[in-house]
């Protein structure tokens, strides 16, 4: 059965759905037979891998309240070993739908069982929020990687964040594990980034990535041609990077 991540982390613009597209990316590039699956009602990471969201008939959506089935909306990507549930702005109306069902907290993880075994890993990119949507992510999920950008405001929020693992993990999802952090838009040249990294390490001993993911143009650019930025720029420092963090989130499992 494959390994099911969720990435998340309830602050926007730490680089969360740069991270989904690339590790799943990455994974897929070494052979690994890899599912993302969006459920950020912004299409991002969708998007970033290619597929054209006003050209999408079926989403997660569609899957979350029952229309359709998971291997019904499942697409094939450009891109090696990679495909997609994929996301688009109906989703935004899913926590309303969902907050009247039964077992609403469990909705996305019985609508993948059907497919959690054709692949070797599965992807979350969670909406950058506390929702019903998220919580469906992390109790799907067996382990959960925190994308956290280098600057102060990212520790206010990462108190609440363990807060809400914590319960997920007592009341739904005793199996949820914390994979690991991950430092996005690292610059070594900042005394911030460095006490950011040792305040982390401190307070999560052991599973900050030692790979930290630098600030980068390419990266910032690769959205808009739908490519992953491993492919986009593949000698680019982010490109290095994002493989680099690859091989020591494979080296974990």
């Amino acid at each position: 059965m494959g390994k099911i991540v969720a990435v998340f982390n309830q602050k926007g613009g730490v680089g969360k759905t740069t991270t989904v597209v690339n590790l799943a990316a990455a994974l897929g590039a070494k052979g690994k037979n890899t599912l993302l699956i969006d459920v950020d009602p912004q299409g991002n990471a969708t998007s970033g891998v290619g597929i054209d969201k006003s050209e999408v008939e079926y989403s997660t959506y569609n899957m979350l309240i029952g229309e359709v089935s998971a291997r019904a909306i499942l697409l094939e990507t450009p891109f090696d070993n990679l495909s997609v549930l994929p996301a688009d702005m109906n989703l935004a109306g899913a926590e309303l739908e969902l907050a009247e069902m039964e077992n609403r907290n469990r909705v996305l993880k019985k609508a993948i069982a059907t497919i959690v075994m054709d692949y070797d890993y599965i992807i979350i990119d969670c909406p950058p929020s506390l929702g019903l949507l998220s919580i469906n992510a992390l109790v799907a999920a067996d382990t959960l990687i925190v994308p956290l950008q280098c600057e102060y405001y990212a520790l206010e929020g990462l108190s609440q964040l363990v807060n809400t693992v914590r319960t997920v993990k007592r009341e739904y999802n005793p199996q949820l594990e914390l994979e690991g952090v991950l430092f996005t838009m690292y610059d070594n040249r900042l005394r911030l980034s460095q006490q950011v990294v040792e305040e982390v390490n401190k307070y999560f001993p052991n599973k900050a990535y030692r790979t930290m993911i630098p600030r980068s143009v390419k990266v910032a650019e690769s959205p808009s041609y739908g490519k992953p930025v491993i492919y986009y720029e593949k000698y680019s420092k982010a490109s290095f990077a994002y493989k680099k963090f690859t091989d020591e989130f494979l080296k974990k499992q």
